[in-house]
């Protein structure tokens, strides 16, 4: 599994209309590329974004970061829609889980 978090604050004067277009768009685009796992987004109290997606390898994260329609909207997002953003990315995620017997 790849993992990728991508932490952002939107700029105040932004469109949120047409960002809310793209983003809907740009997640349906996703869940159907080859090796798409999942993706949540989360917006804290102090108006930061947490995106998580999980991929099933490296190669197939980076076929969608460099497909040409989202290469588009990350182009715009930088110039209209985000006032910072931070990406990371890990090819061995440690993972621990839990879950509670019934």
């Amino acid at each position: 599994m790849f993992l990728v978090v991508f932490r952002n604050r939107k700029r105040a004067e932004i469109d949120a209309q047409a960002y809310g277009a793209d983003a809907a768009r740009m997640e349906t685009l996703a869940r159907a590329q080859p090796g798409f796992l999942s993706f949540k987004s989360y917006t804290a109290d102090d108006g930061e974004v947490v995106a998580i997606s999980e991929w099933s390898s490296e190669a197939a994260m980076h076929a969608w970061g460099s497909h040409p329609d989202h290469a588009a909207i990350q182009q715009r997002g930088r110039a209209e829609y985000y006032h910072d953003f931070t990406l990371f990315a890990c090819d061995a995620p440690r993972i621990r889980r839990f879950e509670r017997p019934d």
